[in-house]
């Protein structure tokens, strides 16, 4: 790995470590409604909602509330879509979406996915991207912090019914943490040239005239093929170019904070306009990890114990810097193919990458980006090395428990915490506890749905993609590349991720329903499971800590928490990454 690489990534983890403890504390103090400014802030807006905030709830209740909250979000994000072209702040008179695409965009950005199976600058009018994405953004990123702070409750309190109120933690997260660092980083990007206006796309002249083969098209507009079904193309050229404009910087301010990664452009963080400058895209990363990390503190100053919180921080920060050098290390490899060819490998696979950014930048921002359930990308996954994009893909299938999406990271990290005092606990034959709290059958039950769902929809939603004819079509790559590229799909929807292997056509209704189911599925169906651990473990009492007691503050601890996430979390899908990334990389290495 280059030295410009490790620098990046010491320096990106020493900024990062020094943002935990300020912003973990605040948050802690915003969620026990300790910050001053809450009473005149939300007071007014509870008597308008009619909520009454004293009023905590049980799990169930809680848990009904998440799911109401953010299915009345999809129908709205559903509506407007369907109905832009009657609303205002359209002025390139772009027309309502599909019903189809409607549907699988509605899905993901109420799930903190963000997949898009369209082009943003190219399908959205300004009141779509604003009022329906870009509040999306906020309140599915709210959804999983305040899952995760329900957790956190179970373990600090001992004999409750109640893990607190939904609706009071939904306001602050939104109103204290969310809004106030957005605004802070939009200023920061537009500063740097991110792009931030309601003016319509404007049409330029560009310095040299392009050459295209462009479709024919009959009477009725569509193409003409010749005897054997191929669009017939002719020679065309232009000396013009539309540059899309919009409301940018707002839109990717929260994109990152929230771990959304849904962009305004098509391109996404790879486009000049989102993303125009080495330290954008510096402050970029830091954003993503920003309050999955500081949440780490939050939960070790919430439960009184810090340490709690350094451990579980310690255990993702070391499988980060791990994953980190390894897509680094990858894509500085060269393709053999294109070596052959006098391509200098020095440069290593540039491949769908920007020369601004180049190797280092390109590899730790995928990996960040799907560690988080973020998937903002600033290179195209699809363009790189086998093993290169063998780490996204593990990233997303160990659970995005490495610092991870904000709250999701946590509470599966805690997910994965309680199966690992368990095993410790067969280890020794004593009952496992963790945090005073005796892990029992109901909890290893409930574990164990969190963590079997979602490779349960990747499995068999890439299983149904490949044999059907509906999936196949939309495979840019035929063999194991193309394989990788379902899978990648699928990992990534179930995930709650949102990147993709861009070699797949997936704006389809087969690929809309099928990804959105998975999303949906692969959210709710751990956050409902997560809620009802938490209110098992509020209602247990408080054990003293004994002589069998394992410590979960050390050394140990981390380690086996590593392994448990490893294991666990990664054995269910080796034989497809068998037949997808393992065998392009052989095959690729073997062709030379």
């Amino acid at each position: 790995m280059s030295t410009h690489a490790w620098i990046l990534l010491g320096l990106f983890l020493a900024v990062l470590l020094l943002t935990v403890k300020p912003l973990g504390t605040y948050i802690a103090n915003v969620m026990d409604g300790r910050f001053r400014l809450a009473g005149k802030i939300e007071s007014p807006l509870y008597r308008l909602c009619g909520i009454r905030p004293d009023e905590e709830m049980g799990w169930l209740k809680y848990a009904f509330a998440i799911l109401l909250f953010n299915a009345l979000g999809a129908l709205t994000v559903y509506a407007l879509q369907r109905l832009q072209a009657d609303l205002p702040f359209n002025p390139q008179a772009f027309p309502g979406v599909s019903p189809d695409s409607a549907f699988n965009t509605a899905i993901s950005f109420a799930t903190n996915t963000n997949w898009q199976g369209y082009g943003g600058e190219s399908t959205m009018s300004y009141l779509t991207q604003m009022l329906a994405l870009a509040v999306q953004n906020f309140l599915s990123a709210a959804t999983g912090i305040v899952v995760v702070i329900a957790l956190i409750r179970g373990f600090a309190r001992h004999t409750a019914k109640t893990i607190g109120n939904a609706w009071v933690d939904l306001s602050r997260v939104t109103l204290y943490v969310l809004l106030p660092i957005s605004i802070v980083c939009a200023v920061f990007l537009t500063s740097q040239g991110v792009i931030q206006n309601f003016d319509a796309y404007q049409e330029v002249t560009t310095l040299e005239v392009t050459s295209f083969d462009n479709p024919k098209v009959d009477e009725a507009g569509q193409p003409v093929k010749d005897d054997n079904g191929a669009v017939v193309t002719e020679p065309a050229q232009t000396q013009t170019q539309t540059l899309a404009m919009g409301p940018v910087a707002s839109q990717e301010a929260i994109k990152m904070l929230g771990t959304n990664g849904g962009g305004f452009m098509n391109a996404n963080s790879a486009h000049p306009y989102e993303n125009p400058t080495p330290l954008t895209n510096f402050i970029q990363m830091l954003s993503i990890f920003l309050i999955p990390a500081a949440l780490c503190f939050t939960f070790g100053r919430m439960v009184g114990d810090t340490r709690q919180g350094w451990a579980v921080l310690a255990a993702m920060s070391i499988m980060f810097v791990t994953l980190a050098y390894a897509a680094m290390h990858f894509e500085q490899q060269a393709n053999p193919l294109l070596t052959q060819l006098g391509v200098d490998s020095a440069a290593g696979s540039m491949e769908g990458k920007e020369t601004r950014f180049g190797i280092a930048d390109s590899g730790l921002f995928a990996t960040i980006t799907t560690l988080a359930s973020c998937g903002a990308v600033n290179a195209m996954h699809d363009s790189f090395t086998p093993l290169g994009g063998l780490v996204p893909l593990l990233d997303m299938q160990l659970g995005e428990v490495v610092f991870g999406g904000v709250g999701t990271g946590l509470y599966g990290m805690l997910v994965f915490a309680i199966m690992a005092v368990f095993i410790a606990g067969l280890m020794i034959g004593r009952t496992p506890e963790y945090l005073g709290k005796k892990i029992e059958a109901f909890e290893m039950k409930i574990v164990s749905i969190a963590i079997l769902v979602t490779p349960l929809l990747v499995l068999v939603g890439t299983a149904i993609a490949v044999m059907v004819a509906d999936g196949r079509a939309g495979i840019a790559n035929p063999g194991a590349h193309g394989f990788s590229e379902i899978l990648y799909a699928f990992t990534s929807a179930a995930n709650n991720n949102g990147s993709a292997f861009a070699g797949l056509s997936a704006n389809t209704p087969f690929f809309n329903v099928m990804l959105g189911i998975a999303m949906w599925f692969g959210r709710f169906g751990v956050i409902v499971p997560v809620l009802a651990i938490a209110g098992s473990l509020a209602a247990k009492k408080r054990i003293a800590v004994g002589a069998g007691t394992l410590p979960t503050h050390g050394p140990l601890f981390v380690t086996l928490l590593i392994c448990t996430v490893l294991l666990v979390g990664l054995l269910n899908y080796v034989p497809a990454l068998a037949l997808g990334p393992v065998i392009e990389h052989l095959v690729l290495w073997a062709a030379q």
